[in-house]
């Protein structure tokens, strides 16, 4: 036998016996097990994440919302988790076991909580690491002494799994998805409400007074599956009760970048929201509703790229038994079906004049910078915000926060924002990264920034009192109270002018 013969013999002994790594799926979450098993998940606002507690325990199953991580949380996902993950994984695992620990504390032993609590947390598409760590979420968890934990994976085009396989713990129907729904709707109205009227409140507080008596409402509402519209109805005028004036001028910031951090309102991006109106700003938040929209109209634009693709598929369009037509035609219903429900809840609300992201002009605006086939992450929508946010006067200021080492983000906002800015000086635009730590450089370089955004503003409001020819001693009385104007620049003060 060759030299030759026998090396490919012990190549081939080794290939045989060779056995990789494989991470063991512990016990599935049940139908048997609903009554007996708590759901454990959190990551969106505060509010959202109530309200999701509230619409899913109606429908027969034990869930608890997390409380919102903070530092403790930081510091206990960095301890049992692996170096090099990004923020949202540290917050969220350690967030988790944080909890675990409380509960162990209060008398329930390892066993019960392995036994008797499941964690749901999202995935990720693209070359998002964040999606990829439920791995590292058990290996955090093993380490933390709740070996054989069960954390389930929510992957936004597939539905709910394991990492091996369909779960039935949840059923996944018509009223589950209608349910959750209408609260992420609710929800993002109630916030954008919040952050529109807070910073003109004339007694502070008030604003997040009707806020919190419309969540415990609401909360009532959801969980007893009562009637919606006169709980819209009783909050609509508990808003408008809110003393305001208008005529102070702030800056709009627009928070974008990645979802996680620039959802979240806790340490996890700095309270940056909170911290935003402290400073004097007026702050916009992105609704998760836009999320749901991008999801649509990624299946619509990937569909209609693969409709020609004969040659690589024996269907008549490229999509062999996939009835694409049928499927984009669907896709656009559920885009249009919502946006009507959005609207409908926000006209009961109170919510006047406001849009949801038109995601083709998004896409099309953004294509000129950063290819629509990029995912990943937000995809090609932060460079899309950023300049709607200058061309359509949108934002006197932009800030895209995102984890530091955060890929699809940081490409985007070190690399690409930044040939943005070069072809639109006037873009006041901020890249942050969040370590966990460091609030004191991060506010300071807000702060620059913020300076030249409460400039654009003041320029904004006085172009504004010039074109109406008004005197700023007739406005108070006239204006302060006014609850809904059109949208002309981003200064919310020379918006009442306009519309005056």
């Amino acid at each position: 036998m060759s030299n030759q013969t026998k090396t490919n013999h012990k190549c081939d002994d080794v290939s045989e016996v060779r056995k990789h790594w494989y991470d063991p799926v512990y016990r599935h979450f049940s139908k048997k097990e609903k009554k007996t098993t708590t759901i454990l998940f959190g990551g969106l606002t505060m509010l959202h994440d109530t309200l999701i507690e509230a619409a899913i325990r109606s429908l027969g199953y034990n869930i608890k919302a997390l409380d919102c991580p903070d530092i403790t949380s930081l510091q206990l996902g960095r301890e049992f988790g692996n170096r090099g993950q990004c923020n949202p994984t540290y917050f969220t695992v350690g967030n988790l076991i944080k909890y675990l620990k409380q509960l162990e504390r209060e008398g329930t032993s390892k066993e019960e909580i392995i036994k008797n609590y499941v964690f749901v947390t999202s995935g990720s598409c693209g070359p998002c690491r964040f999606g990829t760590y439920v791995t590292e979420y058990r290996k955090a968890l093993r380490d933390a002494g709740f070996d054989g934990f069960r954390v389930l994976l929510f992957q936004q085009q597939e539905g709910l799994k394991q990492a091996t396989g369909d779960d039935n713990g949840l059923e996944l129907n018509t009223t589950f998805f209608t349910t959750v729904l209408k609260t992420v709707f609710i929800s993002d109205i109630l916030n954008i409400i919040g952050y529109r009227i807070r910073p003109y409140e004339k007694e502070p507080g008030t604003t997040n007074k009707v806020i919190q008596q419309c969540k415990d409402k609401l909360y009532e509402t959801f969980l007893h599956r009562k009637p919606l519209m006169p709980v819209l109805l009783s909050c609509k005028k508990e808003f408008q009760k809110i003393k305001v004036d208008w005529t102070k001028i702030k800056p709009k910031v627009s928070v974008i970048g990645e979802f996680w951090a620039m959802t979240t309102e806790g340490d996890g991006n700095y309270r940056l929201q909170q911290f935003l109106e402290s400073e004097g700003a007026e702050v916009e938040v992105q609704p998760v509703t836009a999320w749901i929209l991008f999801l649509i109209w990624e299946g619509r634009f990937d569909t209609r790229r693969r409709l020609n693709l004969k040659q690589f598929d024996h269907g008549k369009f490229g999509l062999a038994g996939k009835k694409p037509r049928q499927r984009i035609l669907k896709l656009s219903l559920a885009d249009r079906a919502v946006r009507v429900m959005f609207q409908f809840y926000a006209k009961l609300l109170g919510l006047h004049y406001y849009e949801l992201p038109d995601m083709d002009e998004l896409a099309k605006y953004a294509h000129r910078y950063y290819d629509n086939h990029n995912r990943g992450g937000e995809g090609h929508m932060e460079v899309g915000k950023l300049l709607l946010n200058v061309i359509k006067k949108k934002a006197n200021m932009t800030i895209s926060v995102k984890p530091f080492g955060c890929m699809p983000s940081s490409g985007v906002s070190d690399g690409v924002q930044s040939y943005i800015t070069e072809k639109y000086p006037e873009a006041i635009f901020l890249p942050i990264e969040t370590t966990g730590d460091g609030a004191v450089n991060v506010y300071s370089r807000v702060q620059m920034m913020l300076f030249k955004a409460k400039q654009a503003a003041q320029k904004e409001y006085e172009d504004a009192m010039h074109a109406k020819q008004k005197k700023q001693h007739k406005l108070n009385e006239q204006v302060a109270s006014k609850h809904c104007f059109k949208h002309v620049v981003a200064c919310s003060a020379a918006n009442v002018i306009y519309d005056h």
